[in-house]
């Protein structure tokens, strides 16, 4: 079992940054990728970007694409997600989820590739 929680959501305006965390506890050695999801009200959860926890490449969703950085200290056990250039869209519930299964790149994207999640924390974007 790998536990996951997340902070550092919060209350931003429009263009700012946040950094949002995600440490991980349990048998964090078998996890294999590392991905943050949102969901905002009425709507779908949906992919935001992933990293592979020993080789650290990173997938991105198009529309946080050069706005976001995830990054992960593996000593920590921790997940980052670096969120600038905030705008009102990116108002949601974020998600950390991890899974220790390697189902490829193609997989990465999808809520159903993880099986462990973290409760959610709250980013507000204010125009």
């Amino acid at each position: 079992q790998v536990q996951l929680v997340e902070s550092g959501g919060g209350l931003v305006q429009a263009g700012g940054s946040l950094t949002l965390s995600c440490a991980a506890s349990g048998r964090t050695f078998s996890m294999y990728v590392m991905g943050w999801f949102r969901q905002a009200p009425g709507k779908e959860r949906e992919f935001v970007a992933a990293i592979t926890w020993n080789g650290g490449g990173t997938y991105y969703a198009d529309s946080v694409k050069g706005r976001f950085t995830i990054s992960r200290d593996n000593a920590k056990n921790t997940g980052y997600l670096q969120l600038n250039s905030l705008k009102p869209e990116d108002t949601a519930v974020y998600y950390c989820a991890a899974h220790d299964v390697n189902f490829g790149n193609d997989w990465l994207r999808q809520t159903r590739a993880y099986n462990y999640w973290g409760q959610g924390t709250q980013v507000t974007v204010s125009s």
